[in-house]
């Protein structure tokens, strides 16, 4: 027996086992009594010095806009904070991701802006439309590695250019992180943010801060909050069967209080 040939079968082995065990790590079915998860993120304080960041436009004034772009990294109205995410933790089996409006997930480049700002997408195929005539757009969008850790490493999944109104069709595919980047490399004042979870236990929080989560399978679970310039808050939750529980959040300058 050839001395090496153990080691290459074990490699192999091994490959398949964590392959395997990442695409069957969430479990989609019926959930029986079911509960929800509701709250409210909140912003107390004085806001950061760079809560807006002005931006001069220097390309396709015509469709972009003239003089500067206000970009709200940190948007407080009436101490709601929006922009935000919320999601469950490393959740292993519930309810089946629903259908996602209209015909699929999209990132709409109309204006000079990504709309949506902030979305959940399933893991999987993507839209990236751009809808400015005349108007090159160069989207890159990033997994970013290390946000709850507080040293971010960004990974591309793509990059390219759209110099023409349409569609382009991508895949989602994080490999170590649900937390994801949009920038435009042709007009650095467009931003936007996704999260990519394993499963459909996530939302982004509403003009007034609430977010719901329902048809939670009854238990024990790590919810998390995550705002792209502000950081991850987690807490801890119990959900009772057919229970309606309330976690809520608070965020200063520094993250959280």
């Amino acid at each position: 027996m050839k001395p090496g040939l153990p080691t290459a079968l074990l490699i192999s082995v091994l490959t398949i086992m964590t392959s395997s065990t990442a695409f069957a790590a969430y479990k989609a079915g019926d959930v029986a009594d079911g509960g929800t998860i509701k709250g409210k993120l909140t912003f107390d304080g004085e806001l950061p010095g760079d809560a807006v960041e002005k931006i001069a436009i220097t390309k396709n004034p015509d469709v972009c806009g003239e003089g500067y772009r206000e970009v709200i990294w940190v948007d407080v109205a009436d101490g709601a904070l929006r922009g935000a995410f919320v999601f469950l933790d490393k959740i292993k089996e519930g309810k089946a991701w629903p259908a996602p409006e209209g015909d699929g997930y999209m990132v709409n480049q109309e204006g000079c802006r990504f709309t949506p700002w902030a979305q959940i997408v399933e893991r999987g195929d993507i839209t990236i439309r751009n809808s400015d005539k005349g108007v090159l757009h160069n989207i890159n969008t990033r997994e970013m590695i290390g946000v709850e850790k507080g040293r971010v490493v960004k990974r591309t999944m793509f990059n390219f250019g759209q110099p023409d109104p349409g569609d382009i069709e991508k895949k989602i595919k994080p490999r170590r992180s649900p937390y994801i980047s949009l920038n435009c490399e042709a007009h650095n004042f467009m931003f936007g943010f996704m999260l990519a979870p394993e499963h459909p236990y996530a939302a982004v929080v509403d003009e007034s801060g609430s977010f719901s989560i329902d048809n939670v399978p009854p238990g024990t679970y790590k919810l998390k909050a995550w705002h792209p310039s502000l950081g991850v808050q987690t807490a801890e939750v119990t959900v009772e069967a057919k229970g309606t529980i309330e976690s809520n959040f608070v965020f200063t300058k520094t993250g959280s209080e």
